[in-house]
C-alpha cells in the first residue's frame, strides 16, 4: 500500500461539521530519522477518527507533534481554524487539545481523586470541577470504588480509565487517545473500547491511535491508515474495515 488510496463509503452525519483539527504536510524527524514524511488529515466536530498502522508507522510521533510535545520539521497544524505553530503544549491543553499518552502517565503517588483534580489544573471554577469529578465517577464507576486508592497500585486497565477521566476533566474539545488498549488483558481491552464508545457518545471529538485495527475501525466515523510515516489509505471506518488490503495487512486475512 504505497500510494494514498481513498476508500469509498458513506459520508456520515458529521461530513459537514466544522473542522476542529487539520494537519497539513506534517514532517517530523528525530535521531536523524524522518519518522513522519508529509502527513495530511482532518478531524471534524463530533467525529471519532482512528489512525491505524503497525508499530513504527509514525502514529505516536504524529500525535506528539500535533500536541506540540515534539517539534515538526515542516508542515502546519490548524486547531479551531488557527495555526498552532509556536503555541506551547500547556497552552493547547488550556485551549482544549488534549492527549492521553501511551503508557497512561498517571501520578502514581496521588489518589484517584487527586489525579482527577490535576486534570482540571487549567480551570478555576471550583463548583464545576467538583461536579465533573462526580461526573467522571458516573462514567467510570470503578474509579469511584477506589477514589482514595493510590493510582500506582491500580491495574493497567484501571490506570487507563483514570488517564482518560483525568483528560476529560480539562473539558477537551479534541481528545487524542494514544494506544489505550496496549498491554491490557482481553477482558480489559473490551472494557476500554466500551468506555471509548461511551465517551464519544457524550459528544467528545476523538482521535484514536491504535494497533488494534479491527476494534479501532469498528468505532470510527473515518479512518486513516499510516505506513512508514505516510498516510496510505483513508475512508469511512467500516469501509476500511471491510477493505481486503486492510484486512490482509492488519487483520491477518
Amino acid at each position: 500500500m504505497a500510494e494514498h488510496v481513498q476508500v469509498e463509503g458513506g459520508t456520515g452525519e458529521r461530513a459537514h461539521a466544522p473542522v476542529l483539527l487539520q494537519v497539513q504536510g506534517l514532517k517530523v524527524s528525530y535521531g536523524g530519522i524522518q519518522a513522519v514524511k508529509g502527513v495530511d488529515f482532518e478531524v471534524r466536530q463530533g467525529e471519532l477518527v482512528s489512525l491505524i498502522g503497525s508499530n513504527g508507522a509514525g502514529k505516536t510521533t504524529t500525535m506528539k507533534a500535533v500536541t506540540r510535545s515534539l517539534p515538526a520539521v515542516d508542515g502546519d497544524i490548524f486547531y479551531l481554524g488557527k495555526s498552532i505553530r509556536g503555541v506551547g503544549a500547556w497552552d493547547l491543553v488550556a485551549q482544549g487539545l488534549v492527549m492521553v499518552p501511551e503508557g497512561r502517565g498517571v501520578f502514581a503517588r496521588m489518589t484517584i481523586t487527586e489525579n482527577l483534580l490535576m486534570g482540571a489544573y487549567t480551570r478555576s471554577d471550583k463548583a464545576g470541577i467538583a461536579a465533573d469529578v462526580e461526573r467522571m465517577f458516573g462514567i467510570f464507576p470503578r474509579l469511584r470504588e477506589r477514589k482514595d486508592q493510590l493510582a500506582g497500585t491500580m491495574s493497567g486497565g484501571e490506570q487507563q480509565m483514570l488517564a482518560m477521566a483525568r483528560a476529560l476533566m480539562s473539558q477537551p474539545k479534541v481528545l487524542l487517545l494514544d494506544e489505550p488498549s496496549m498491554g491490557l488483558s482481553p477482558i480489559m481491552v473490551d472494557k476500554i473500547f466500551e468506555v471509548v464508545a461511551d465517551v464519544h457518545g457524550l459528544g467528545v471529538t476523538l482521535v484514536l491511535v491504535e494497533q488494534n485495527a479491527s476494534r479501532a475501525l469498528m468505532l470510527a466515523d473515518r479512518g486513516y491508515v499510516m505506513e512508514s510515516g505516510l498516510i496510505t489509505m483513508t475512508g469511512p471506518g467500516k469501509s476500511l474495515l471491510s477493505d481486503p488490503r486492510v484486512r490482509a495487512a492488519y487483520l491477518g486475512e
